[in-house]
């Protein structure tokens, strides 16, 4: 049979094409001078030692806001910051007026039957002293001077009337316990009256709300994230806002909990007013939160929260106040003369750290210690050389159209593995 050249030549091609479409290996090589290993982040300039702001009042009553300044404003010891109104607290003011003439009235009135009552009883008791004397006095009387029933019935007349006198008397005693008990219960309704209308006049007199020392307002943001505004309804004791000294500020920092490995107290910080470069300058962490938290209910991502001091001459020489937006770059590491590797190359089980070093034509695992571990690389203490290769990608066929990126590396990576 003769052969064919012309079938040869597609298949051939064909096979030039897959070969072609392979992802090669990707690799650096180790080299021995700077590192630095950093933290890029935004925060916001707060002070240090904040005045809290609250609403004026007491026990949670209802106010609504009149008349505020902006938030920014910048004021002194006694500046007015706030005008409140308390139509409810007016209301009950009122209610309680009314109840306190009520109680007087109720009063009054149970005085007055009090003592009719009791002149009843003394006049009853009056009319029975009367009575028994005579009855007692034909009681005693002889036999031989009056008829016989006229005595009997005298003496039984002084039974009764004495019987009838006790419980005059009771009565009469019963009345002035009774009563003293029923204006006993006006008198504490008039106390709480009057302790309701005290406490509603002391709320109407805190209608105000002025600064306590020199600074700059910032107004709070409730649970729904707003702040407050006028005409915003709002409760006696929460928080309206703060005036912060802005001697002593800091700028503070919420970093994405991924990113913030290696972050501790003392790391220097770079930092410049967002937008002016210009008026860059230097710090120091002062505070590392011990967990990270979510910043809001919009987003699951957890955040570590940090703070850098800002010293007071440059808050003098800047103009700087509180809520301005600061870029930081927070320095993890920096050294003249050290070795670094990408964080891609790191294989990491049970504690250990591995990277594949070139050996010949293959890469070969091999344990390495790290120092200082940055976002994208991370210090190498033992383990490499200048020079050598280390793998960081192992290649592999090229991912389909619909595959999805990093998918030939992973392959590849698992061949590597398997052999």
């Amino acid at each position: 049979m003769t052969p064919r050249p012309w079938l040869l030549l597609p298949l051939a091609l064909a096979l030039s094409g897959c070969a072609a479409d392979a992802v090669p290996p990707a690799s650096e090589i180790v080299s021995a001078g700077e590192l630095l290993l950093s933290v890029d982040g935004e925060g916001e300039l707060r002070s240090s030692k904040p005045m809290p702001l609250n609403v004026p009042g007491r026990n949670w009553a209802s106010r609504q806001v009149e008349w505020m300044l902006p938030e920014g404003s910048v004021v002194k010891k006694g500046d007015l910051l706030a005008r409140f109104i308390a139509p409810d607290g007016r209301q009950q003011l009122d209610q309680a007026m009314l109840d306190l003439q009520r109680n007087a009235l109720a009063r009054l009135s149970k005085e007055g039957d009090l003592e009719a009552t009791r002149g009843r009883v003394s006049v009853d008791l009056a009319q029975v002293a009367v009575q028994l004397g005579i009855a007692q006095r034909y009681a005693g009387a002889d036999f031989s001077a009056l008829a016989r029933n006229d005595v009997l019935d005298a003496i039984e007349d002084s039974r009764y009337l004495g019987e009838k006198q006790d419980t005059l008397q009771w009565r009469r005693a019963q009345a002035g316990t009774r009563g003293g008990a029923e204006l006993a219960v006006l008198d504490a309704q008039r106390a709480t009256y009057e302790l309701t209308a005290r406490d509603r006049r002391a709320d109407l007199d805190a209608l105000e709300l002025r600064a306590p020392n020199d600074g700059v307002l910032l107004l709070t943001p409730n649970w729904s994230g707003d702040k407050p505004s006028v005409g915003a309804a709002m409760y006696a004791g929460t928080e309206f806002g703060s005036l912060p000294d802005t001697s002593a500020m800091e700028v503070q920092i919420d970093l994405p909990q991924i990113e913030a490995q290696g972050v501790a107290t003392g790391n220097s910080v770079e930092l410049h007013p967002l937008g002016r470069p210009d008026q860059r300058f230097t710090s120091q962490l002062s505070w590392v939160a011990s967990a990270a938290k979510t910043l809001g209910r919009e987003s699951p991502v957890k955040y570590l929260s940090v703070r850098a001091p800002v010293p007071a001459e440059v808050i003098a020489r800047h103009g700087l106040v509180p809520g301005q937006r600061f870029v930081a770059r927070i320095v993890l590491a920096r050294e003249a003369d050290a070795i670094g590797v990408a964080n891609v190359a790191i294989e990491q089980q049970d504690g250990k750290q591995w990277v594949r070093v070139r050996e010949g034509r293959d890469f070969v695992r091999r344990e390495v210690e790290l120092g200082v571990r940055g976002t994208t690389r991370s210090r190498v203490l033992k383990g490499l050389r200048p020079g050598e290769e280390v793998l960081l990608s192992a290649g592999g066929p090229a991912p389909s159209a619909g595959g999805e990126p990093g998918d030939g590396d992973k392959d590849g990576a698992m061949r590597k593995d398997a052999e």
